[in-house]
Formats: structure tokens, C-alpha cells, sequence
């Protein structure tokens, strides 16, 4: 049986909010009856503070409605499929020292093959810095002799995806750009057009 988070401190709150009945506050919580009637008396429980279910998602009020229309019926919980999303971590990433002269070969290779890729987005992508990433793309590292450019999937900075998402973005800012371009000569040449025709 799946039981709602903080049992005790959702049974304070059941009890001062709701008119339900403490049997079915007990089962619901996963408590004994007479552990809930503790509670209304003052008994049990005392400094819990209430926690409100429906705040957490784990109860609604129609689901707190029905039961409290009918004595019989027993609350359900909210069933939720939980997907867990990894964050990433804000910031530059760690990169053991092993894998840091990869940095520079890496942004390398992706100024070389893919030119449309912002520097912010290689910096995402590799874990550098903005200085570092132009310095190459204009060729003008401290280092740059010795920088071969090298698959940064490859060298383990960045995931296939990752690189393939920043890819299609850059692409699409592309796009975007050429058809704001393009909507602009066509206004150029229009106005151009109307002032002849004006002549």
C-alpha cells in the first residue's frame, strides 16, 4: 500500500480541514484509528505541523469531497507517474586532467566542421570559456601549433545528443536569420520599386 508523504502531519491536516472520518484518515495514513483519534484529542502528535495533500499533488478536493459524502468510501491517493529528470549542473564542469587538453582540440574541431555553432553553445559543449573558444576560432591561442582538431564525443565533453541539439539550433538560427535577411531586401527592393514608380 502506497502511503502519502509525512503520514502523521497529513492526518493533522485531514483532521482540521476535513470532515472525514478517522477511519478513513487512518487507513488513508497508513496509522491505527485510535492513533487518529489521539491526534483530534490533542494527544498524539502534538507540534506536527499540518502538511496539506493537495498542495503535494497527492489529493484532490473532489477526491476529499466524495469521501466525506460517503463514510464508506476510502481516499485514494493521486497516482502519478514520476519521471525523474537529471538537472544539469550550472557552471563550467569538471574535466579530469587527463581530458583537458582535449578541450582545446575539441573546439577546434567544432569551429572547423560546424562554423554556425555559437562560441556560447561550444562552451557549453566542451566546458571552456568564451575567450578560450574565440582565441581558436580566429586562430590566435597561445597554443595554437599544437591544437589538432579532435571529436569532442569522441574525447568524452559531450554527448552525441548534446552535440546534435546544438547542431539543429544553430541551424535553425541560421534559417531564421537568412529569411529575416531575405523579408528585408524584399522591403528594400519594394520601397526602391515604389519610389521609381513615384518618379
Amino acid at each position: 500500500m502506497t502511503l502519502p508523504l509525512m503520514p502523521k502531519a497529513t492526518a493533522v491536516w485531514l483532521i482540521e480541514n476535513t470532515s472525514l472520518t478517522f477511519k478513513q484518515i487512518a487507513d488513508f495514513c497508513g496509522l491505527h484509528e485510535l492513533e487518529i483519534k489521539g491526534i483530534a484529542d490533542g494527544d498524539v502528535a502534538v507540534g506536527i505541523k499540518a502538511y496539506n495533500p493537495i498542495l503535494s499533488n497527492q489529493l484532490t478536493r473532489d477526491e476529499i469531497e466524495a469521501s466525506s459524502n460517503d463514510p464508506r468510501r476510502p481516499l485514494n491517493l493521486v497516482e502519478k507517474n514520476v519521471e525523474f529528470e537529471v538537472k544539469k549542473m550550472v557552471g563550467p564542469k569538471y574535466t579530469p586532467i587527463s581530458q583537458r587538453e582535449d578541450k582545446p582540440n575539441a573546439i577546434a574541431w567544432l569551429t572547423k566542421n560546424y562554423p554556425t555553432l555559437t562560441d556560447a553553445q561550444i562552451c557549453k559543449l566542451v566546458g571552456s570559456t568564451k575567450n578560450t573558444v574565440d582565441a581558436i576560432r580566429n586562430r590566435k591561442h597561445w597554443n595554437m601549433s599544437n591544437i589538432s582538431p579532435k571529436d569532442p564525443v569522441m574525447a568524452n565533453l559531450c554527448t552525441q545528443t548534446d552535440l546534435q541539439d546544438a547542431i539543429d539550433k544553430a541551424q535553425k538560427k541560421q534559417e531564421r536569420e537568412a529569411k529575416k535577411k531575405e523579408r528585408e531586401a524584399r522591403k528594400i527592393a519594394k520601397s526602391k520599386d515604389s519610389t521609381k514608380s513615384i518618379n
